[in-house]
């Protein structure tokens, strides 16, 4: 049972915070949390940790909050926004990004299949559904409604003319995944297995299958947040020769050098999966940025259910 539990939750941090496919229509729903950043402001100034996490829990008595992180790299006179996503959110997050990216010379951002956009959507002929497209669909659809959360590619604009795809087309990731004998479910396994190894915090499984059962939302994100929380760790921990991370940071940063050196862009922020940033903040360090700040975002604000009151014994008569 814990075995199932970590490799559900490891699953969906991959789809969460990993992984963005086309055309994922989620549902929304009203609901206006708090945001850390949200107006675009130059970040502060911040000291350099030997490891920078990107997506992070903050809780307090009464609420935990999933966030992820905007985190600032420069080099001679070009500024890097690393904004890290969650593909399922609550709708103000969305929200905030949309009213944020205006701010850049070069919006570059991951979709697999995002070639297919014309003026920011995609065809209704499904041309790019492959079988784990599919899946993975109906996956983020499924979990969206359950857990009262909106979805990325329902909610974010993606037709401004400063967004640029950086991301392998459809046909090169499905290539790439069959010549390397990769896929989704294989490298959740290996995640399961290396969180496991780590002691990473996992859900209860008697609390999960009782939200699931339940339809409990709220107590379902929370015992989720136990391992989104960790995610880009865990996702970073197996950065290697993979399609899922490696193949498509590659691209991504071939992009930015392309619209640095050849567009002559100045500001250019990259909006991918938070659990991508590990392996590409060290591609930005090796080309000779430094980061320069960090401020968040809130994805998901959970309200935590009010403790019990123990019942008072009424004195005998």
């Amino acid at each position: 049972m814990n075995r199932l539990a970590s490799l559900f939750t490891i699953t969906l941090t991959l789809t969460l915070t990993l992984l963005s496919y086309s055309p994922a229509r989620a549902q929304t729903v009203a609901g206006e949390p708090e945001v850390a950043i949200a107006d675009g402001a130059p970040v502060a100034p911040a000291e350099q940790p030997a490891a920078t996490d990107f997506i992070r829990i903050e809780e307090d008595d009464n609420a935990a909050r999933l966030q992820t992180a905007v985190t600032r790299y420069e080099k001679e006179g070009v500024v890097v926004d690393l904004i890290g996503a969650v593909h399922i959110a609550d709708k103000k997050y969305y929200e905030d990004l949309n009213n944020s990216f205006a701010q850049y010379d070069a919006l570059l951002f991951e979709m697999v299949g995002g070639e297919n956009l014309v003026d920011g959507k995609f065809p209704e002929d499904g041309r790019d559904a492959s079988l784990q497209t599919k899946f993975l669909r109906q996956m983020m659809e499924g979990m969206a409604r359950f857990l009262k959360l909106s979805g990325q590619i329902a909610e974010i604009d993606y037709s401004p003319k400063n967004f640029v795809h950086a991301d392998l087309t459809a046909k090169q990731f499905e290539k790439r995944q069959q010549d390397k004998g990769e896929s989704l479910f294989s490298f959740a396994l290996a995640a399961a297995q290396n969180a496991e190894n780590k002691g990473v915090a996992q859900p209860d499984p008697a609390k999960l299958l009782a939200a699931l059962l339940s339809g409990n939302s709220n107590g379902l994100k929370l015992e989720m947040m136990k391992t989104l929380g960790h995610g880009d760790d865990q996702i970073a921990a197996l950065a290697g020769d993979n399609v899922i991370i490696a193949d498509r940071n590659a691209k991504c940063l071939r992009v930015l050098k392309r619209q640095v050196n050849k567009k002559g862009r100045k500001k250019l922020g990259i909006f991918y999966g938070a659990a991508h940033f590990p392996d590409m903040e060290k591609g930005l360090l090796e080309q000779g940025y430094v980061k320069t700040g960090q401020e968040w975002m809130t994805a998901w604000d959970v309200p935590k259910p009010e403790p019990k009151l123990p019942k008072q014994v009424e004195p005998k008569d």
